[in-house]
């Protein structure tokens, strides 16, 4: 385990240089600067605290070489002391992402237990269900509301229940009651494609044979269901549910702009607009690290949950990577398999 963590680290690292390498060439090949947009409007964040935008390009070293600015860059990243932002010259790059970072996480993790609280039944009614109106109507759905756009769903919630209703306030950050509506709107798409998931990963489940065995044995349907299929099927879940809330816990862009809350991803987008280079470097990188550190920890959490893969990850010197067996996949509902098991539950034939 620990020779497998060192190659995860070093492999880590590696593809944080890349992403490093890839973000600043691309930003470097963005037209226009900070110097020619400082004064093209103002951010979202309002004007305190503004400099004159070529005093703050040159003073934070913007017409530099670009190699220079890229090693001082890496070399602050190293340190976590990436000096300030061109915007602000007050606020250092890693006391902005401090503050933001908190409220993006305080959105993440309400909607991903809220994802979870609604996948998870749906996509086992629908495995238990399989090829009857109630699997049929769940993949319509599922499917639809996995092609809208999460912040179509934010607008909609705005439009029910701030303009409509007026039981909820439309934007900003004041309270609990601000909450509900990003939480919702982001927990929908994620809710989607965990149910597919569930549904595939029961589906399989359903087939093996360790269900017939356990229903020969007197187990009821309800105690097989629970406590062999939905347990078992649980373990390729990590694999999904980890990158989900890497991504709700690094901002979605569009949600927080559009309700006006002071996240990660809005953060992101006022840097965007203004070309705020240390900035948008800082964030591109942490929403990397976040990710790369969530994958690891699921790596992990998967190897302790399944035996199988704990030892091929200590045992098996030859393979170059841990290998996640049985990660489902996710189905259109129809069975294509010519040989059929029937399982008694539910009526269920897989």
């Amino acid at each position: 385990m620990l020779g497998y963590m060192a190659r995860r680290l070093v492999r880590m690292v590696l593809s944080l240089v890349a992403v490093s390498l890839i973000t600043f060439v691309l930003l470097q090949m963005v037209p226009g600067s900070f110097s020619e947009l400082s004064n093209a409007g103002s951010t979202i964040y309002g004007d305190v605290g503004m400099v004159d935008g070529g005093e703050a390009a040159v003073n934070q070293g913007d017409q530099r070489p670009a190699w220079q600015q890229y090693l001082s860059f890496m070399k602050g990243l190293v340190t976590w002391d990436m000096g300030p932002t061109y915007k602000y010259p007050q606020a250092s790059v890693e006391e902005l992402i401090g503050e933001a970072f908190p409220v993006s996480l305080t959105l993440a993790i309400p909607a991903t237990l809220l994802t979870l609280v609604i996948a998870i039944p749906i996509g086992m009614l629908a495995a238990v269900k399989k090829d009857k109106l109630a699997d049929y109507g769940s993949l319509f759905t599922l499917t639809t509301i996995q092609a809208l756009p999460g912040y179509l769903f934010a607008l909609l919630l705005v439009l029910i229940f701030s303009v409509g209703l007026n039981v909820l306030p439309v934007r900003g950050w004041k309270g609990p009651e601000y909450m509900i509506i990003p939480v919702i709107a982001l927990a929908v798409q994620p809710t989607a494609v965990l149910a597919r998931y569930v549904r595939s990963s029961m589906l399989e489940a359903l087939r093996d044979e360790y269900v017939v065995a356990a229903l020969a044995k007197g187990g009821t349907q309800r105690t097989v269901l629970i406590r062999h299929v939905l347990r078992n099927s649980m373990i390729p879940l990590v694999t999904v549910v980890g990158p989900i809330f890497a991504g709700l816990a690094t901002g979605t862009v569009f949600v927080e702009v559009l309700l006006g809350i002071p996240g990660l991803g809005r953060l992101f987008s006022s840097a965007a607009r203004q070309r705020d280079m240390p900035l948008l470097m800082g964030a591109t990188m942490f929403f990397a690290i976040i990710l790369m550190v969530m994958n690891l920890l699921v790596d992990i959490a998967y190897g302790l949950l399944d035996p199988r893969i704990r030892l091929e990850q200590s045992g098996n010197k030859g393979s170059r990577r841990a290998k996640r067996p049985g990660q489902p996949k996710v189905s259109t509902g129809m069975s294509t398999d010519s040989t059929e098991t029937v399982v008694a539950i539910g009526g269920t034939r897989v």
